[in-house]
């Protein structure tokens, strides 16, 4: 495959007419000739995927920049209405299962079985006004200016505060973050308004009760249900929450407060916590000697990274939040950021690299649908490496390595109840779709004293009121995609208790977990790289007995 720079990327943008005929064709073809039709509709999702990615990132990189907001916009019309197209030829394939499978293997099909059932051509004008809406909120966050002792800072650039070891500024920080989101709250809720109703819509066309059934066949949830995850929700009830609530209380003895706030969750030390000693510039260069030192592979990789130009990682004005990562052409990935200099710095990173590094190991899968896997298992790739790094962190924190290894440990844990949290509380919209905006403000307050107990506003009036999901993105614009980080994690976790005694064989487990890309099942994956599967009961407590014993708790 031909390695272009990032800076020669610039996929045709498609012809919706051309594509209809080429698809037209192929189904056609389909009937006679299967599996060179399904090599030649592979080659044409891949030009297609290359163009949707790139004009997604461009657009990321400068929500400013007309040009590449119209070329977003062009593309939030055009993909919705060619899903019929991509529906049809699977159904074709479907049909042809029996002398298709012995080439293509079993899993794939499952996954479009998945995909038939959730769509039909009635759904295409909200598929596209769902995509619009994501746009229009993403916009809304990017557009952030928050005005903070004479900056005007965007969320991600304001973490810093967030974080500092002065309490009154992490406090001023904190109110200045959630102020902002106030104030553009109604904003907020009229999007999740339309969202709502355009997928209970779309779930009642499809003859779904609801969107919680069409939401699960979108993210190819092929090997476990609802009910499996309202089983898992309860091992976190009852095995992490109460080591976190340890955890915090530990954290406000450490800080010497009587109450434990919200601005104080983020710091883990009353010296503060502990922040890269060298600029982003040079944590890049020195990644490269860590991730050499971790695998050889995984030094290539990034070097190539490097030389290619496939990484966006500073914070600016204009630029999208969060960070990602996402394929372009010839299954390049590209890593997005936004360093702000704080400690999570790293850990976004490695976690983007981890994407990354899986992408590139299985870009040549076939076809396309294998390259990635469906979304939990996408995130044991990243959340694993940001384990594997941890013993190299002498290079980015120096004497605070440790302390910087400790909060690594204890906010992944922390997470968890979080993680759950936003999942229940989607599971609990979807299922009421009427909800106005305060009751649903209502089922996160009760998502906060199940799942984080500890958690106190003092007196932040947007957090009080049960507004604290409106910063989470996923519930926006990827619904149900969350819990797939708690599986994940779930898992990455056995990795990192499998280092402390089998380093070399839980490396050798995760480099072949990657290589296969999405060639299974999420379950079939966990078992095949040695790990326990979430849903099996008291897949947790040996995780909650390791973070004991290392946190001396």
């Amino acid at each position: 495959m031909t390695q272009l720079h990032f800076s020669q990327m610039s996929p045709r943008r498609p012809d919706y007419d051309e594509v209809a005929a080429t698809f037209e064709a192929l189904i056609e073809r389909v009937r006679t000739e299967p599996l060179d039709a399904v090599e030649r509709w592979d080659s044409l999702r891949r030009d297609l995927s290359a163009y949707q990615s790139l004009t997604g990132l461009q657009f990321s990189q400068d929500t400013q920049d007309s040009a590449a907001r119209d070329e977003h916009n062009f593309a939030d019309e055009f993909f919705p209405r060619i899903v019929e197209f991509q529906t049809r030829m699977k159904r074709e394939l479907l049909a042809r299962r029996a002398a298709l499978e012995p080439h293509l293997g079993g899993h794939i099909f499952s996954l479009w079985t998945s995909d038939v059932a959730a769509f039909e051509p009635s759904i295409e004008g909200d598929l596209v006004a769902e995509a619009k809406t994501v746009t229009q909120r993403g916009e809304l966050i990017a557009s952030a200016e928050i005005e903070f002792r004479g900056e005007l800072l965007n969320h991600a650039q304001l973490g810093k505060y967030k974080q500092s070891a002065d309490r009154e500024t992490r406090e001023a920080a904190t109110r200045a973050y959630w102020a902002w989101f106030e104030d553009n709250a109604d904003e907020s809720d009229d999007y999740y308004d339309r969202l709502v109703e355009l997928r209970t819509t779309m779930a009642h066309k499809l003859d779904f009760e609801n969107y919680v059934s069409l939401g699960y066949l979108r993210m190819q949830r092929v090997d476990y249900g609802a009910e499996d995850v309202q089983a898992f929700r309860q091992q976190v009830v009852d095995h992490i929450v109460p080591l976190v609530a340890e955890i915090k209380e530990r954290q406000r003895v450490r800080l010497g407060v009587d109450t434990l706030y919200v601005w104080d969750e983020d710091v883990h030390d009353p010296s503060g916590t502990p922040q890269p000693t060298c600029t982003p510039e040079e944590m890049i260069a020195r990644a490269h000697e860590m991730f050499g030192a971790i695998h050889p592979q995984l030094g290539e990789f990034f070097e190539m990274m490097q030389s290619r130009g496939l990484m966006d990682l500073i914070a600016r004005k204009g630029k999208a939040s969060g960070g990602f990562c996402t394929s372009l052409e010839g299954g390049s990935p590209f890593i997005f950021g936004n360093f702000n200099g704080t400690h999570s710095d790293m850990h976004t990173f490695t976690h983007e690299v981890g994407h990354a590094f899986q992408c590139w190991l299985s870009r040549e899968n076939y076809p396309l649908d294998l390259v990635w896997p469906t979304l939990e298992s996408c995130e044991i790739h990243s959340m694993s490496l940001e384990f594997f790094c941890a013993p190299h962190m002498e290079l980015f924190f120096g004497d605070a390595a440790d302390a910087y290894r400790e909060i690594h440990l204890t906010e992944n844990l922390a997470f968890i109840p979080y993680g759950v949290a936003v999942d229940h509380f989607q599971h609990l919209v979807y299922e009421s779709p009427e909800a106005t905006p305060a009751e649903r403000r209502a089922m996160w307050l009760q998502m906060e004293a199940l799942y984080l107990p500890w958690r106190n506003w003092g007196g932040i009036e947007h957090g009080e009121a049960g507004g604290m999901w409106h910063r989470q993105g996923h519930i926006f614009g990827s619904p149900f995609y969350y819990i797939d980080y708690v599986l994940a994690l779930t898992c990455a976790l056995q990795f990192w208790a499998r280092m402390q005694h089998d380093p070399s064989g839980a490396l050798t487990d995760y480099v072949t977990l990657c290589k296969r890309g999405g060639d299974a099942s999420f379950l079939e994956l966990v078992s095949s790289a040695s790990l326990r599967s979430p849903f099996e009961s008291g897949s947790l407590i040996a995780a909650v007995d390791a973070a004991r014993q290392t946190l001396h708790l």
